[in-house]
C-alpha cells in the first residue's frame, strides 16, 4: 500500500509540474519574440520556483562570505538530473545563461527557447571552426553580463557521485580570465535519479561556493584548478552518500 502511494504521489507530480511547465513556457516563447530575456527573467525565476515546488523540492540556497554575487563569473556545477537548471536558477542570484549541447538547440521549441534567451551552443563534433564559434559567444555572453552555467562532468552522474571533470570549461576560463564559482547540488539524487521516473520530494541544498579567480593562472595550471574545484564541488555531495554506505556496511 506505501508502495502504491509513492508512485501514485509521483505520477501526480509529473502530471502538475508538467502541466504547469507547458503553460507557462509558450508565454515566455511569446516573449521572446518582442523583449530582450533580461525584462522577463522575474518570470522565467518565478517559473523555476514552481517547478521545483512542484516537483516535491524544497530549495535552499548556501553562500559563504567569499563568494561574490556581482561578479560575472562561469558556475560550474555536479550534473544529477533534468530538474539542475531549474534548480540552479533559484539560486543564483545574477542573470545566468548556461553551455548546452547544440543538439538540444534542435528540438521543436525548446531548442528556439534556447537560442532566443542566450544560452551558449557547445558542439558535438569539436570541429575548430565550431569551438571557435563557441568561445566568440561564450566571450560575447560574459561581455555582456552574462554568468554561464557550466556542468564539467558533461554527463549526469548514474549512482550520485560526482564523475571526474573535463578540462575545456576551465581553459575557456583560464584564457577569458572569468572567476569561477564552484556549486555543489545536494540532495538532487534523492529527489530524482536519472534513468528513473519516480520523484522523491525533499530538501536540494545549493552551495554557492568561493569565488575563483583565474586571471592570475597560467594554462599549465589549469589541469591543478580543474581538480581543485572538483574537490570542492564534491565534498558535500559526497559526504552524505559515504554517511549511507558506511550504514549499510
Amino acid at each position: 500500500m506505501k508502495k502504491a502511494w509513492f508512485v501514485l504521489r509521483s505520477a501526480l507530480l509529473w502530471m502538475v509540474s508538467g502541466l504547469h511547465f507547458f503553460l507557462v513556457v509558450p508565454v515566455l516563447l511569446f516573449l521572446g519574440i518582442f523583449l530582450d530575456a533580461r525584462r522577463h527573467d522575474w518570470l522565467q525565476r518565478s517559473l523555476c520556483r514552481r517547478i521545483a515546488f512542484l516537483s516535491g523540492a524544497k530549495v535552499e540556497v548556501r553562500r559563504p562570505p567569499g563568494f561574490d554575487p556581482q561578479r560575472t563569473s562561469f558556475f560550474f556545477s555536479n550534473h544529477v538530473n533534468l530538474f539542475d537548471p531549474f534548480m540552479l536558477y533559484c539560486a543564483i542570484p545574477q542573470f545566468v545563461r548556461g553551455w548546452e549541447l547544440e543538439s538540444h538547440f534542435k528540438i521543436p521549441a525548446y531548442g528556439w527557447l534556447m537560442k532566443r534567451f542566450g544560452n551558449v551552443p557547445v558542439p558535438d563534433v569539436r570541429r575548430p571552426s565550431d569551438l571557435k564559434r563557441m568561445w566568440r559567444l561564450t566571450q560575447e555572453a560574459i561581455d555582456s553580463g552574462t554568468s554561464l552555467v557550466i556542468f564539467p562532468e558533461a554527463r549526469r552522474t548514474r549512482d550520485g557521485h560526482v564523475n571526474e571533470f573535463q578540462e575545456g570549461g576551465f581553459r575557456v576560463a583560464q584564457q577569458l580570465g572569468v572567476p569561477i564559482v564552484p556549486v555543489s547540488l545536494v540532495g538532487s539524487f534523492q529527489h530524482h535519479r536519472t534513468g528513473h521516473w519516480m520523484l522523491w520530494p525533499g530538501k536540494i541544498t545549493v552551495y554557492l561556493h568561493d569565488t575563483i579567480e583565474t586571471k592570475v593562472l597560467h594554462k599549465e595550471e589549469v589541469p591543478a584548478l580543474r581538480d581543485r574545484v572538483r574537490a570542492i564541488i564534491a565534498g558535500p555531495v559526497e559526504a552524505p552518500l559515504r554517511a549511507q554506505e558506511r550504514e549499510l556496511l
